[in-house]
């Protein structure tokens, strides 16, 4: 023990800010793949623990399993980044470690079966996205510390890559490992967090000053309330509630969004009031940052949507059309998806590197408009595609979110002040967490509402004509098409679903049968109603991109280091910022309030 504090007392080397990438990028990298992993592996789970998660009161499992970790994430992050501005940003991110790889160990050591076995693995994901979030709301302020500004947007466009690729990667990891075995899906993280977290302890340092002070109780209640309970409402809005197809009638979801907006408006006045608040409201007054976390969060519930709309468009659609059985469709799903990755993995780093001599905007902008085209393009593609014009698509969408995420990240972390550089990570990471968990409320409900207006008829008249009787097939016509909708996201066969509990399949002819649970009946049924809805989200996640575009190209023009630096107005009750210093010798460690070097961004 004593030999780790020498080690951190220690002042970091020339080659430290290579270390502090390394580790943060594998921080944030097994953060971000396990908030998506389990999408995929979602079928080898519930089996696993002996649970249908389409029987009725099971799909909140479903649900909480895919949206725990997402609520966690999107609420504590800002919190958690200004612990690190207060007591020091590698403290709460080792800990982050330490807390991840525990929770992983318990996820894959789940000892219960059926409801109380999705319990465990639903609290223990909320534990690990408590870790997650430790390492993902100090990782960027870790690095702006430890790069200096002509590098910096090369260092937080890989950190931040590698996170948006991580989710992607997830979806082909959980694939791959629930063929294995279902609780593989969770041995993968063991043994790199807790490399990870040794590796941290031994080889990261302060390099930037803890600003002590109060904690904001008052404004910490407020906003974990508020925005919990919303997002809570958002997803059982989800869920079927009396007739209707989703559940945003439902008093409990209404109070929830009500009650959520309010307590967040009571959020804001307590953090306009109080001498040290945790969300720094004045920052706001830097476009760079405004600009950069609208654009942001924006383009966060546009790739939600994507994400899960191409899920179920391969798995439900394409893929049983092409011979796929429905059980193979998630592993393949995520094969298919990675030109996606690839996009991102080959524009992000360049765009990073290139903004550090060129400014944000420029990139930022362009990106967000290759984005909304790859989404114009999808809509023009038929529900039976060529595979190589989508892959087309997939690698500019993945092109373009990769030329925005990492020079949006440099600038809005580059806009603020040293001392603040923890929370803004905090409320970076919180607009795009949220944006995600916003997503599937927002793309769930749509593509929801555009299969029930159709689905039902198509659906009535495809059974019938297959020798079930009328009205069984009117029953199951009648169902809410959530629960047809999730069972090809769960890589389930969805006529074996809706008909084999009843015994109508066994009442068939083995002729109608093979055709009704063959790999063409239900994507040829479902492809014209499935178009309807996927026209309206990709509709709707092309005007967010062009708004995002249009909030990038207003952060302002592209401000070299040497030029002067304005500081954000300071809040009401607040002191100062102190003034800037001259600029730090390249590599040296920031201390201190930044310079105009620390705050090259886009103005």
């Amino acid at each position: 023990m004593l030999a780790m504090r020498a080690r951190a007392s220690a002042a970091p080397g020339p080659g430290y800010k290579w270390i502090a990438l390394s580790n943060t990028t594998l921080g944030v990298l097994i953060a971000t793949m396990d908030a998506s992993i389990v999408i995929i592996s979602l079928p080898a789970i519930f089996r696993g623990i002996g649970l249908d998660p389409l029987a009725p009161g099971n799909i909140g499992y479903l649900l909480w399993m895919i949206l725990g970790y997402l609520l966690v994430s999107a609420v504590l992050v800002v919190v958690l980044g200004r612990l690190g501005d207060m007591f020091g940003r590698v403290r709460i991110y080792n800990l982050g470690f330490l807390v991840f790889a525990c929770a992983s160990v318990a996820l894959s050591l789940d000892p219960f079966r059926a409801g109380a076995g999705a319990l465990w693995l639903i609290l223990w994901r909320m534990v690990q996205a408590f870790g997650g979030s430790m390492l993902t709301a100090n990782s960027a302020a870790i690095l702006t510390d430890a790069f200096p500004a002509r590098q910096r947007g090369m260092a937080l466009g890989v950190n931040q890559i590698t996170a948006l690729a991580g989710q992607f990667l997830g979806l082909l990891a959980g694939g791959l490992l629930a063929a294995v075995d279902w609780r593989a899906v969770f041995w993968l993280s063991v043994p790199v967090s807790v490399t990870g977290t040794v590796w941290s302890y031994l080889s990261l340092r302060e390099t930037a000053s803890g600003r002590r002070g109060r904690i904001d109780w008052l404004g910490n209640i407020t906003f974990a309330s508020g925005a919990g309970i919303l997002l809570a409402a958002i997803t059982y809005g989800i869920q079927p509630y009396g007739g209707s197809a989703t559940g945003w009638g439902g008093p409990w979801v209404l109070a929830g969004l009500f009650g959520g907006a309010a307590l967040l408006l009571l959020f804001c006045f307590v953090e306009s009031r109080v001498a040290e608040p945790m969300f720094r409201l004045g920052l706001f007054r830097v476009r760079a940052f405004a600009a950069g976390n609208l654009a942001a969060l924006l383009t966060a519930i546009a790739r939600g949507g994507l994400q899960f709309m191409l899920i179920i468009w391969l798995q439900g659609i394409w893929l049983p059309l092409h011979g796929y059985d429905f059980e193979d469709t998630p592993l393949w799903a995520g094969i298919f998806m990675l030109p996606l990755t690839v996009g991102f993995l080959v524009a992000g780093p360049l765009s990073g590197l290139l903004s550090d001599r060129f400014g944000a905007r420029l990139f930022s902008t362009t990106g967000l408009l290759l984005v909304a085209a790859s989404f114009v393009g999808l809509l023009a593609l038929p529900v039976d595609f060529a595979y190589g014009p989508f892959a087309a698509l997939l690698f500019l969408s993945g092109f373009g979110q990769g030329m925005f995420s990492a020079p949006n990240t440099s600038s809005i972390m580059g806009s603020v002040p040293a001392e603040y550089r923890g929370v803004a990570s905090g409320m970076r990471s919180t607009f795009q967490n949220s944006g995600t968990a916003l997503s599937i409320g927002v793309f769930f409900s749509l593509m929801i509402s555009g299969l029930a207006a159709s689905l039902p008829s198509a659906l009535s008249d495809g059974l019938r004509a297959h020798g079930v009787p009328a009205g069984t097939a009117r029953h199951v016509a009648s169902l809410p098409p959530v629960s047809t909708l999730f069972a090809t996201f769960l890589g389930d066969n969805p006529v074996r679903h809706l008909l084999g509990p009843g015994g109508t399949l066994a009442r068939l002819s083995a002729a109608q049968r093979q055709a009704l649970t063959g790999h063409t009946f239900f994507p040829r049924l479902v492809s014209g109603p499935f178009h309807h809805g996927l026209t309206i989200v990709f509709g709707v996640a092309t005007a967010m991109a062009l708004v995002a575009a249009a909030a990038s190209a207003l952060r302002g023009r592209h401000r070299l280091p040497d030029e002067p630096a304005r500081r954000p107005a300071p809040l009401p009750g607040t002191t100062p910022a102190p003034a800037p210093r001259p600029p730090a010798a390249p590599g040296a460690p920031q201390t201190s309030a930044g310079s105009p070097s620390d705050e090259r961004g886009s103005r």
